[in-house]
């Protein structure tokens, strides 16, 4: 077994407003902004390079964000995925691929290889159930399903630098799996289970992909970023300054930022409000595409 290292990255703060769930830290290179949600507030964010911040409020829980190639944003909403105009801040129903199903709701999405909107579903079932999807939205809003149940929270989607790998984690499971992808058309192929997660890891939230193909993936509960090899073996750590990190996100002009969102945990004098941080990355990200809109 491959040998870890452990790091402790020089941490930067980058908000004030505390967050209940902070997730889906997205970048947009176009305007040196990076964009994020909280999902219970419900509300999108936007850190602008001059280091404002813009609240979008949201009619429902918002699970992820992904930006499209007219300026809009995508929202995964409660009630389905949605347009978000960040001129107007207005937000106009695209599709919902969920159907509005009982105990369900669009947790962690993002824009592929094939200029597609991938978002699937957490089961909100108590217990749950294992009726977490994962779809494939187009930009004519018609949408496909690709896994439909035995999955109990869908998260961690990536792709690999070349896009022929996808990455995909069952968070509740907790499991990393990767399929074989065809960028082109967005077929998905076989399988492979590269991880099963055990306690201290963290369970795998929200994901990115780097330049030399390894996957980073958010140890929520664990206090750590799992840095990933293709065969799925961790092989370095990075601690966080929060036990709850739920999503990283390479950023800034060469890719080489880390964001990183979290989510509120503890109790009384040990409670960690959530936030969103970066720290200098020891490599660049992979380029995430933008909805073919």
């Amino acid at each position: 077994m491959m040998s870890q290292r452990i790091f402790e990255p020089k941490i930067r703060s980058l908000i004030d407003t505390p967050l209940s769930v902070g997730e889906s830290p997205v970048w947009d290179e176009r305007t040196g902004a990076l964009w994020f949600v909280d999902i219970l507030a419900p509300a999108a964010y936007r850190l602008r390079a001059n280091g404002s911040l813009d609240r979008f409020d949201m009619p429902a829980a918002i699970g992820c964000l992904g930006l499209c190639e007219n300026g809009m944003v995508l929202a995964g909403l409660q009630t389905g995925v949605h347009l978000l105009d960040p001129a107007t801040g207005q937000l106009e129903f695209f599709c919902d691929p969920d159907g509005g199903r009982p105990d369900s709701r669009l947790n962690d999405g993002k824009v592929g290889p094939d200029g597609h909107f991938w978002v699937g579903t957490r089961d909100e079932a108590v217990p749950q159930t294992g009726n977490a999807r994962l779809y494939r939205v187009s930009p004519d809003r018609s949408f496909t399903c690709l896994i439909d149940g035995g999955l109990l929270t869908s998260n961690g989607l990536a792709w690999s630098p070349d896009g022929r790998r996808m990455y995909h984690s069952d968070s509740s499971g907790p499991m990393l799996q990767a399929f074989d992808f065809d960028a082109d058309t967005g077929a998905v192929g076989a399988t492979e289970r590269l991880h099963d997660f055990v306690p201290g890891e963290g369970r795998p939230d929200g994901a990115a992909t780097d330049c030399e193909g390894y996957y980073w993936s958010a140890g929520v509960q664990g206090g750590r970023l799992n840095r990933i090899s293709p065969e799925g073996q961790i092989v370095e750590i990075y601690q966080m300054p929060f036990a709850g990190p739920t999503m990283p996100c390479f950023g800034g002009p060469d890719l080489k930022t880390l964001y990183v969102t979290s989510l509120t945990t503890g109790e009384g004098t040990s409670r960690a409000q959530g936030t969103l941080i970066a720290f200098d990355a020891p490599v660049a990200g992979a380029p995430v595409q933008r909805f073919a809109l």
